[in-house]
């Protein structure tokens, strides 16, 4: 069992865990339990101690035998459309919203959206931002919209305002109005940091507010504005440096750079259906909603 001077060269050390999470091997938990099995060696040794420091520049890293790279970073967002379930990959083959991505390099949703949930979701193989993003100490609000067949009387929005009882705790949201009428129901829109697993669907049901269809919207700095459903794109050096102040990682060299298309990375199939600020945080983890 190797200890924690894994490393032995100069320069800058970081935790194992996260030059794996770092290189899309895995997310940070997952790196965890890959070191702890002792699946993974630094300059020939194979190392089980959670916490062990290496020089990722310098330091050969392999996981299973095979030697990690560590890719230049990137981030997509797609504007999810009903239908498709949030994961790398699905054993009983029912289509995932990676079917909307490159195939290389390797990227990973942060958070999840349900089935039948659309909107803002956002993929990346930089591990230590997706956990950040995702941790409730970092309390990004997420803002939804939710269309239900009629305008809810002023007594029960009041009542969600003030908090409804959800997984046995109070929920209270940050935001929720009526945007607007429309011909098909009256559109709400809701903002919060909350991570119970289907936090919004739980509050509507519990607040008998039915749900013809929710939309995530934005994701802290991160807005939907101007993604077609079923379109994704890079984000652009700006979102990318809003998004890590947001979650305090200092930008510098290794943002990669936008690009220059606002196209989808990957085309849609074409059988594809057409329906296609920072708070003190309260939950352990993102769910979906």
């Amino acid at each position: 069992m190797a200890s924690g001077e894994a490393s032995h060269s100069t320069g800058r050390e970081e935790r194992l865990q996260r030059v794996l999470a770092a290189a899309g091997v895995a997310s940070r938990r997952k790196a965890e339990s890959l070191i702890a099995s002792g699946r993974v060696t630094v300059d020939g040794r194979t190392v089980t101690e959670l916490g062990t420091k290496v020089n990722p520049d310098r330091s050969v890293i392999k996981v299973d035998g095979k030697r990690i790279r560590r890719e230049a970073p990137r981030y997509i967002v797609l504007n999810k459309p009903s239908g498709y379930i949030t994961t790398t990959s699905d054993e009983r083959g029912r289509r995932t919203v990676m079917e909307f991505l490159p195939r290389e390099p390797r990227l990973y949703p942060v958070g999840r959206l349900d089935r039948d949930t659309e909107g803002l979701l956002l993929f990346t193989n930089d591990g230590e931002l997706a956990n950040r993003v995702m941790h409730p100490r970092f309390g990004l609000v997420k803002e939804y919209q939710i269309l239900t067949p009629q305008k809810p009387p002023e007594a029960i929005m009041q009542r969600v305002r003030s908090g409804l009882q959800i997984d046995g705790r109070t929920v209270v949201p940050d935001e929720f109005r009526i945007v607007r009428e429309l011909p098909e129901g009256a559109l709400l829109t809701m903002v919060l940091h909350e991570g119970v697993h289907h936090v919004v669907r739980k509050m509507m049901d519990a607040a008998g507010i039915p749900v013809r269809r929710l939309r995530r919207v934005r994701i802290g700095p991160l807005s939907l504005a101007g993604i077609p459903k079923g379109a994704a794109r890079d984000l652009t050096t700006g979102e990318i440096t809003s998004l890590r102040e947001a979650v305090h990682i200092d930008h510098d060299a290794s943002v990669a750079p936008e690009r220059t298309s606002g196209r989808a990375p990957r085309s849609a199939p074409s059988s594809r259906p057409s329906s296609a600020q920072s708070r003190s945080p309260r939950t352990k983890r993102e769910s979906p909603s």
